[in-house]
């Protein structure tokens, strides 16, 4: 991700507006969560996926994330899936390969 530097102001009530670029970057919208992190004196936000909060979920999905990170095949999944999920694993991305489908920025 490209570095990104934008200045927001602080209301009186504590608020801030997340800079477009920002929200962008991060895929937030009107309604979507972000995380604060302080980590040595510095703020990290992040977005925050509030999806998968059940334990046996998230449990279930650090198990497929291993084994898609592994190269294991993943049986049982549509092979459109299994490709997007290979991809996301960093398994076969190829950056200059045309985009199928509309693509909203």
């Amino acid at each position: 991700m490209p570095a990104i530097h934008e200045v927001a102001t602080l209301t009186s009530k504590g608020q801030i507006t997340l800079p477009k670029p920002i929200r962008q970057a991060l895929g937030v919208d009107a309604g979507g969560k972000v995380a604060f992190d302080l980590r040595d004196g510095e703020v990290v936000v992040t977005r925050a996926d509030a999806e998968h909060e059940d334990p046996a979920i998230g449990a279930f999905l650090s198990l497929l994330a291993r084994d898609i990170e592994a190269g294991r095949n993943v049986h049982g999944l549509p092979e459109d899936l299994t490709r997007a999920m290979l991809e996301q694993a960093g398994h076969g991305v190829k950056l200059d390969e045309e985009i199928d489908g509309e693509v909203e920025l």
